[in-house]
C-alpha cells in the first residue's frame, strides 16, 4: 500500500493502517517515568493547580512529543534517566500552549471534553498555564545542559511568536500561504522538532544528528497541522474530539482556506470574506465552505502538501541505522498521514 507524495511514494509497507503502537511499545517503560514526573510537578499547595492542571493533562491526549523525546533518545543510543524529566518538560510546554490556546479562541471542548477555562474560567485557565511553564523551566535546568535550555527556551518563545502571528491572521481571508506556514512551523512544528533534537545533545551526538533530529521533527510537526486543519471539515466531536468546522467558525484562515480563496470566483471569494468575518457561518454556509474546498482541490493539495513534509521527516532519519526505534519514529509519520483517510 503507497500513498502519493507530489509524485514521489510514500512507503506505508503494510497491510494495515500504521498506528502508534510500535512507539508507545518502544518507549512504554520510559513514559511510566515521565508520567511520575509530571504527576510529582504538577502538585502545589494551591488545589486549583492540580486540579484544572490535572483535568488537562488526563484528557485523553498521546502525549506524542514526550514520546518523541524518548524514541529519539533510543535512535541515538543515549543511556541516562535526563530525558525523562526532558520530556515532561516538553508536555508541561505543550500543556501550558493548550491552556493559553483554548482562553485565546474561546473554545469551550477538547479531546471531547469541556475545556478548561469553561469549567474554571479563563483567569484560572492562564495562571495555570503559567505555572506549567514555570515548571517546564524548572525540569530543564536540571537537565543541566545550557544546550539544552537554549533549545527549548528558544522553542518557547517561538511558539509564542506564532500565537500571535495567527492571532494577527484570524479572520484575514487574504493571508498568504507562506505566512500560514511560518505560523505553523511557529507554533506547532517548533515544539516538535526541539523535543526530539535535544534527545541528541544529552547523548552528546554531533552536529549532524541533531539537525536531522530537527528536521525529522520540524516537518513531522508541519505534515500533522495540516491534517488538522483538512480533517476540521470533515471530523466530529467523537472521533477528533472537536466538531467539524470549529476552526470555519472561528474563522481560522487555515490552508485549506487560502487555496479555496486563491481558486475560487469572485462570489466564491466574498464568500470566504464573509465566512470568515463571522457573518456566514451557519450550518448551510459550513456545507458550502466544505464543498467549495473539494471542487477546488484545496483539501486534496493540503493532504499533498502534509504528506510531502511527512517524505522530508521520514528522509531525515535516512542517516540512523535501522532497528525498532527507526521503525517507530517512521511509522509515526505515517500515523500523522493517515488519520486524514
Amino acid at each position: 500500500m503507497t500513498a502519493s507524495v507530489s509524485g514521489n511514494v510514500l512507503p506505508i509497507g503494510r497491510t494495515s493502517a500504521p498506528s502508534l503502537a510500535p512507539i508507545m511499545a518502544l518507549v512504554g517503560e520510559g513514559m511510566n517515568n515521565v508520567n511520575a514526573v509530571i504527576i510529582d510537578r504538577m502538585a502545589s499547595r494551591i488545589p486549583l493547580i492540580p486540579e484544572l492542571a490535572g483535568h488537562l493533562i488526563a484528557g485523553g491526549g498521546k502525549r506524542l512529543r514526550p514520546m518523541l523525546t524518548l524514541a529519539c533518545a533510543d535512535l541515538v543510543g543515549y543511556a541516562g534517566t535526563r530525558h525523562y524529566k526532558l520530556a515532561a518538560a516538553v508536555e508541561f510546554i505543550h500543556n501550558a500552549t493548550l491552556l493559553h490556546d483554548d482562553v485565546v479562541d474561546g473554545s469551550g471542548l477538547r479531546r471531547g471534553r469541556k475545556t478548561a477555562n469553561f469549567i474554571w474560567g479563563n483567569s484560572a485557565s492562564v495562571l495555570v498555564g503559567d505555572f506549567l511553564f514555570s515548571r517546564s523551566f524548572e525540569l530543564m535546568v536540571e537537565a543541566e545542559s545550557l544546550k539544552v535550555l537554549k533549545i527549548l527556551s528558544n522553542a518557547s518563545a517561538v511558539i509564542a511568536e506564532g500565537e500571535v502571528n495567527q492571532l494577527t491572521a484570524q479572520r484575514q481571508v487574504e493571508t498568504s500561504e507562506e505566512q500560514y506556514l511560518d505560523i505553523i512551523g511557529a507554533k506547532t512544528a517548533a515544539l516538535f522538532a526541539a523535543a526530539c533534537r535535544i534527545s541528541a545533545v544529552i547523548a552528546d551526538r554531533d552536529e549532524t544528528e541533531e539537525k536531522a533530529l530537527d528536521v525529522y521533527g520540524r516537518n513531522l510537526g508541519i505534515a500533522f497541522q495540516l491534517i488538522d486543519d483538512a480533517i476540521d471539515y470533515e471530523s466530529d466531536g467523537a472521533t477528533m474530539g472537536k466538531d467539524a468546522g470549529d476552526d470555519f467558525r472561528d474563522g481560522k484562515v487555515t490552508l485549506p482556506v487560502i487555496l479555496a480563496y486563491a481558486r475560487g470566483s469572485e462570489a466564491d471569494r466574498a464568500f470566504w470574506k464573509a465566512a470568515m468575518a463571522g457573518s456566514r457561518v451557519g450550518d448551510e454556509d459550513l456545507a458550502y465552505a466544505t464543498q467549495q474546498l473539494r471542487s477546488t482541490g484545496a483539501i486534496a493539495d493540503t493532504l499533498a502538501r502534509a504528506r510531502h513534509y511527512g517524505q522530508r521527516a521520514i528522509d531525515a532519519l535516512g542517516m540512523f541505522a535501522g532497528g525498532r526505534a527507526k521503525s517507530a519514529l517512521t511509522e509515526a509519520v505515517e500515523f500523522a498521514i493517515a488519520r486524514a483517510y
